[in-house]
């Protein structure tokens, strides 16, 4: 009897444990390069909103960035994604790499600057973006965000495909291939400082060339989703001078498939937990929310539109 009454309890206890676990929310954040930020600072968004919510679990995942996360996300095959301002216009209204609209996505919330920083040796005669004709050139990888900047940049400085020899490249590998001089100059578009270009300046002088003038003004007034940006001195090792670029902002966004009080608590845990977050990566203290509601073309989720309009920060 004693015994049966113990298999009972124990029946009973694995049941309990089985429907914890399906209960359990497990969502995937489609992230970047193990080089760029958005995989670290994925990562630690991740670990907040699963040490922070009841019953959640969120995993950042490496990926192809803002290109293959749009479709990651529009394809249900995650939840969450962090992706370039300009790459979710282009997809949500069928632009540049993007054929057909992709609009089963929203946003939660803006996070920072993405600096578009073209990189060359510090004793490069390369002075201007225009003299990158005829090299080799690091442009990201297939379809990413940071290969869209590209040919704006070809584009604004008259450049024409045939002009520059790019090289579909992570920035982990245009890093590789940049110290092993198998190519002139790449590109990262990403939050300042790169870890890339971090790397390489470790080991090699480098510079960042300016994007200002009449070319960033051109870009900007083009390519509205652009702004003016500056890298500050000594963000790389021997980067003794401010440098004047151009930038997109980082996103978070969700499936519009995810319910509205799941979007709700993770908008909620992301902004109350924000000083751990800094402690955990440098991105973590530019989230303002002033500046979260802002400079994204696509319509944010009910579940952020809710915790924002209860801080003030949407009407």
């Amino acid at each position: 009897m004693k015994r049966r009454f113990a298999i009972g309890l124990l029946v009973i206890a694995l049941v309990a444990t089985v429907a914890a676990a399906q209960a359990a929310e497990k969502l995937v954040l489609a992230t970047g390069g193990t080089a760029g930020t958005y995989y670290p600072f994925g990562g630690a968004m991740a670990k907040i909103w699963s040490s922070k919510i009841k019953d959640m679990s969120v995993t950042a995942q490496t990926s192809g960035a803002s290109a293959e996360n749009v479709r990651l996300i529009n394809k249900k095959e995650v939840e969450l994604a962090l992706v370039q301002s300009d790459t979710l216009d282009f997809a949500f209204n069928a632009k540049e790499a993007f054929k057909e609209p992709l609009k089963g996505m929203s946003a939660i919330a803006v996070l920072y600057p993405e600096i578009i920083q073209v990189v060359v040796r510090a004793d490069s005669p390369i002075r201007s973006f225009a003299d990158l004709k005829g090299k080799k050139v690091g442009v990201g990888a297939p379809g990413s965000g940071t290969e869209a900047n590209f040919r704006q940049l070809m584009d604004i400085y008259g450049l024409k495909k045939e002009d520059v020899n790019p090289q579909y490249l992570s920035f982990a590998e245009s890093a590789e291939a940049f110290k092993d001089k198998h190519i002139d100059a790449f590109i990262v578009t990403a939050g300042i400082p790169n870890a890339g270009i971090m790397d390489v300046s470790t080991q090699h002088a480098v510079r960042i060339l300016d994007i200002k003038g009449p070319e960033a003004e051109k870009l900007v007034a083009k390519y509205p989703f652009l702004a003016p940006a500056k890298v500050p001195a000594g963000t790389y090792k021997g980067q003794d001078n401010e440098v004047s670029t151009v930038a997109v902002n980082a996103v978070l966004i969700a499936g519009n498939h995810l319910k509205e009080d799941v979007v709700y608590n993770l908008t909620k845990a992301l902004f109350e937990n924000q000083a751990e977050l800094a402690a955990a990566h440098a991105k973590g203290k530019e989230l303002e929310m002033s500046k979260a509601v802002k400079g994204v073309s696509i319509p944010f989720h009910p579940g952020a539109v809710k915790y924002y309009k209860e801080k003030g920060a949407m009407k």
